[in-house]
């Protein structure tokens, strides 16, 4: 049998994209001989009559056309290929269409060689609802058939320990080996070819990198095949962060002091890949609300975040402002009780723990200074007491020593017309000091009386004394003869004129000044009104009717003329002007 060399063709395929105006950014399909039309023939040597050959599709991630990672993200994508021979008399490919619905999606191909000669196998586009693009120049390769079958077999290469389009963890990617099958020289393995690393980074060793094999026999006849698989990050990015103070130094999670925050993201298998969002340290050195600070990483090896640290700082003690008082009001601005104030806290920032507190008075004066209580806020800080005071007149003590000076002396008994001139008073006040003092129930006219004097302070509180005198009466002694009294009714012809003598004595003193003398009065009466005893007036006098007061006899004599008309009676009464009266009767003839 004749031997024929199997010649290696490198056919150069134009990469066929959909949508990305010739950029090779999309995801790749690729074939299990090798990765791209680059100096590794993609050569698939058959006999005539001999075996067939066998390939598999796969799926390499490219994140160039807008989608990270794999274009299959949706549970009904798919793609549609169709595979087809550039000669079919050479060989043929067979399924003739794959669909893939996946990532991990391999597609298994079979290519049966028919007459010797050479053709290429290559894949389109049948149809794609998965919103992106597809790179199908690496499915491109070629089949060199030769015929009859030459004494020396081809030699079939495949690679192991790794699978083209998996992706393996940075550190733990599978040594990768080519596996030969050689019916004349036996069978053997070696170690595959490894590609540098590709890929945004791949500097990091994050990114795709392609096993090849290549293995030619003794007969000079060559095989190739290679797969490409990813290496990915396989954690993501680590947030942590500091406080210092580490916990709140205040109360209710709120902090006093200044705080520092410092953010620490690492990345140990893709460094050059991380990304941070936020994650600025913060040195907060004024009081502020409850603040949110957040982190947000990303990297080759997945996302992050968001860590979110929140901080609330108030340093400011509340502030005190004073705001009413109660208590009992006296006079002039003074207060006669006790009094409470009103303080009010304000905090601008955590807010006050308690809006008003009290505070009482302690003694009295003319500046008693009343200082707020200590106030807090939610957050810890306190104000020293007495921070807002406020000062009050408060006199608590009634005036003192309260006296009368002249007036009546207390319990006296004075005649009418004696009684000493109304006193005044004095009295003393070490608070706010005495405004008045006045005295009242002073009266010079008979009866019993009670004098009281009432100190005032200028803050309104009184003190008083009290003092009791008695005005008597005068007495009256008359009327004498001719007139009779105790009801006696005196008959005497109208038009004469009777003397009517009566005496005026202050205790033992006679008054004879005709002063004494308020009124004389006559009225007309009822007759019977008497004791119903009758007497007749013996004398009767002449000349004028005035008062008078006859020294010689030692009386007064009030001379009346007598009405006419007989048989009307009338009373006639002398009153003096302490309100003393007598009273006599008479009856007309």
């Amino acid at each position: 049998m004749r031997a024929y060399k199997i010649v290696a063709t490198v056919v150069a395929v134009p990469m066929l994209l959909f949508g990305m105006g010739g950029v090779a950014v999309a995801d790749d399909i690729s074939n299990s001989i090798d990765t791209s039309v680059d100096s590794v023939a993609e050569v698939m040597p058959l006999n005539v009559g001999g075996p067939n050959g066998s390939t598999t599709l796969y799926l390499t991630p490219r994140n160039g056309d807008g989608k990270n990672g794999c274009n299959f993200q949706g549970t009904t994508t798919t793609l549609v290929l169709s595979l087809s021979s550039s000669n079919t008399g050479v060989a043929t490919v067979s399924p003739s269409s794959v669909t893939f619905t996946s990532c991990g999606d391999t597609k298994p191909l079979t290519v049966t060689p028919v007459a010797a000669g050479s053709a290429t196998i290559s894949a389109s586009q049948t149809s794609n609802n998965t919103g992106a693009t597809f790179n199908l120049a690496p499915v491109t390769f070629t089949v060199n058939v030769t015929a009859p079958a030459p004494s020396n077999t081809a030699p079939t290469v495949s690679v192991g320990g790794v699978t083209g389009g998996a992706s393996y963890d940075k550190g733990s990617v599978p040594a990768a080996t080519c596996n030969v099958t050689d019916a004349e020289d036996g069978n053997s393995s070696f170690a595959a070819t490894l590609s540098a690393i590709t890929g945004s980074y791949a500097s990091d060793g994050i990114g795709s990198q392609t096993a090849s094999c290549s293995y030619t026999d003794t007969g000079g006849l060559t095989a190739s095949s290679s797969v490409t698989y990813n290496i990915i990050d396989p954690s993501a990015p680590v947030i942590s962060y500091t406080l210092a103070p580490a916990a709140p130094d205040g109360s209710n999670g709120w902090y006093t002091s200044d705080v520092t925050l410092t953010w620490t993201v690492t990345e140990s298998e893709s460094p050059n890949s991380l990304a941070k969002a936020g994650c600025v340290d913060q040195n907060i050195t004024t009081d502020q609300v409850a603040t949110t600070y957040s982190c947000s990483a990303t990297s080759a090896g997945g996302s992050a975040g968001p860590v979110d640290v929140t901080i609330k700082r108030d340093a400011t003690a509340p502030s005190v402002s004073y705001t009413s008082a109660s208590g009992t009001v006296g006079l002039n601005g003074w207060y006669t009780s006790a009094v409470t104030a009103t303080f009010t806290g304000t905090d601008a920032t955590s807010g006050p723990a308690t809006a008003t507190q009290t505070a009482t008075s302690s003694g009295e004066g003319a500046a008693v200074t009343i200082g707020s209580p200590a106030f807090t806020d939610n957050a810890g800080n306190i104000t020293a007491t007495g921070a807002a005071s406020q000062s009050f007149k408060i006199d608590l003590t009634n005036p003192t020593d309260v006296a009368f000076v002249g007036g009546p002396a207390a319990d006296a008994s004075y005649y009418f017309g004696s009684v000493p001139a109304a006193p005044t008073c004095t009295a003393a006040d070490a608070v706010s000091g005495l405004a008045s003092c006045l005295v009242s129930g002073y009266s010079a006219s008979v009866g019993s009386h009670t004098l009281t004097a009432t100190a005032t302070d200028n803050a309104g509180r009184t003190a008083t004394a009290t003092r009791s005198y008695t005005v008597l009466a005068w007495t009256l002694n008359g009327f004498y003869q001719p007139v009779d009294m105790n009801g006696v009714l005196n008959t005497v012809k109208g038009g004469s004129t009777v003397p009517l003598k009566f005496e005026v004595f202050a205790g033992s003193t006679e008054l004879t000044s005709t002063s004494v003398v308020q009124s004389f009065n006559t009225q007309k009466v009822n007759c019977t009104s008497g004791a119903g005893t009758e007497d007749a007036i013996e004398v009767v006098s002449t000349g004028g009717t005035s008062l008078r007061y006859d020294s010689t006899g030692g009386q007064f004599i009030q001379n009346w003329k007598t009405p006419t008309g007989p048989g009307s009676c009338y009373s006639a009464t002398m009153t003096t002007i302490d309100g003393s009266s007598i009273t006599a009767l008479f009856k007309i003839k």
